[in-house]
């Protein structure tokens, strides 16, 4: 697997620190040279490490683009949706119960590697990957139930990484017509 650090970063992360290094100066943390010498550094980023290495020895500021980690959409009799613009963590847990479960990542801000963990029963649960994702669903195990990829494809960016379980339910992963 890919270390984090090594994952490329988006424009959005590159604002966030810049945003971050003008909090610095305004609690004098850095001067005015040192700002325009890291936001120099940040805009031209390429990696995590990249990035990060503008924030290493600042206390408190903390690159947090995508802070939300872990999120766990629990649907049990119901319906959960996400379209439009929404922030995608880098964990998602999926617990459906007899119910539906649809997301759309093409107009949402995705990290470079999202792990989709699904714990379906008797639910449904669709997909909608950006045009240029991939996705990789050799850890899901299907009891009575279906997974079908319309995407099938292992490289691309941003990556979808789908396990867990689905029994007596259905996923379909695809991308926008």
């Amino acid at each position: 697997m890919t270390d984090p650090r090594d994952l490329r970063v988006s424009d959005a992360e590159r604002e966030h620190v810049v945003s971050l290094l003008n909090k610095a100066v305004g609690r004098g943390m850095i001067t005015l040279d040192e700002f325009t010498t890291r936001t120099d550094t940040a805009l031209a980023a390429v990696t995590r490490a990249d990035l990060n290495a503008v924030l290493a020895d600042l206390p408190g500021m903390v690159n947090s683009e995508g802070a939300h980690a872990r999120t766990e959409l629990k649907n049990s009799f119901g319906t959960t949706v996400r379209k439009g613009h929404w922030v995608v963590p880098r964990e998602l847990v999926i617990r459906n119960t007899l119910g539906s479960t649809n997301l759309d990542f093409t107009e949402a801000d995705v990290p470079p590697l999202v792990d989709v963990e699904l714990d379906v029963s008797v639910g449904s649960v669709k997909l909608v990957l950006p045009p240029t994702a991939s996705v990789n669903i050799d850890a899901v195990e299907i009891q009575a139930g279906e997974i079908k990829d319309k995407v099938r494809n292992g490289v691309g960016n941003p990556h979808f990484h789908v396990r867990g379980y689905v029994r007596g339910g259905s996923v379909v992963i695809k991308r926008k017509r």
